[in-house]
């Protein structure tokens, strides 16, 4: 079953093209949107998130198409998201700003108390529930990210660089996270880290310049890093992650012109 289903998505920044001719289909599981910088990841999360209109191209996410007005406050109250930049209030304690959030995707309010804690003991901040936001380490500020995320337990779930700032420890108890979280939702992990998408992830998107270059499985990625020489890294799916980059920018290249 699809529960995002994106069709000729092009996605313009000024004069650079962002995305251009985007097909994804995607279902519930963990899926990893891997690309270097500037490949177009933070540009699809954010129109999954209605957060940006793309201009062109059509994107239904719970079997609604997003691009009608109208459709887009039923969806966003079924989806979480954890830009790259993510906002807070530092005044706010944990609990207050994961309530609030609550409080705008319309939670019911006898259930809100209970669902708070229950996502911030989740990513592991049951103990600092009470203390200002302002108090805490950059990692313990995203782990806050991310429960606001989940707060409403969400059918759709958009994550971009959520690692970030985290240490070994805590990338191992939220890749469980995202396991036990793809096992009913949908969820999209923007990362740089191919190690996480390694351990998390039933499937794989790699973006370059715009365009989708791969989708495969991880083990199909470290396959490739396995069997081919043209890639570089330090373990198979690293270099199946490069030769795919080069298999796809070969492919773009047109005959006579230089490499």
């Amino acid at each position: 079953m699809s529960t995002i289903r994106v069709t000729g998505l092009r996605v313009r920044h000024r004069k650079t093209v962002a995305l251009d001719a985007v097909d994804l289909d995607l279902g519930p599981g963990v899926h990893g949107l891997l690309g270097p910088n500037g490949a177009g990841k933070t540009s699809l999360i954010r129109v999954l998130a209605t957060v940006a209109r793309p201009d062109a191209g059509r994107v239904e996410l719970l079997g609604e198409d997003v691009g009608e007005p109208r459709r887009r406050g039923p969806v966003r109250r079924r989806l979480g998201y954890l830009p790259q930049e993510f906002g807070h209030y530092p005044g706010f304690t944990v609990r207050e700003f994961v309530a609030y959030v609550a409080w705008l995707k319309e939670l019911p309010a006898a259930g809100t108390p209970a669902a708070v804690e229950r996502a911030v003991a989740r990513v592991g901040l049951g103990d600092r529930i009470d203390a200002k936001v302002r108090t805490l380490s950059g990692g313990m500020v995203r782990r806050v990210g991310i429960a606001q995320a989940i707060v409403n337990e969400p059918d759709v779930l958009l994550l971009d660089e959520p690692t970030a700032g985290l240490d070994p420890e805590q990338r191992v108890e939220f890749r469980a996270l995202l396991r036990e979280l793809g096992a009913s939702a949908t969820v999209v992990v923007s990362t740089h880290l191919v190690e996480d998408v390694t351990a998390a992830c039933t499937e794989v998107t790699l973006l370059d310049a715009g365009r989708v270059a791969y989708r495969g499985t991880p083990a199909s990625l470290t396959a490739l890093g396995e069997d081919t020489a043209d890639g570089v890294g330090d373990n198979p799916i690293e270099r199946g992650y490069t030769a795919a980059l080069r298999a796809h920018r070969a492919a773009r290249t047109p005959l006579g012109s230089a490499r």
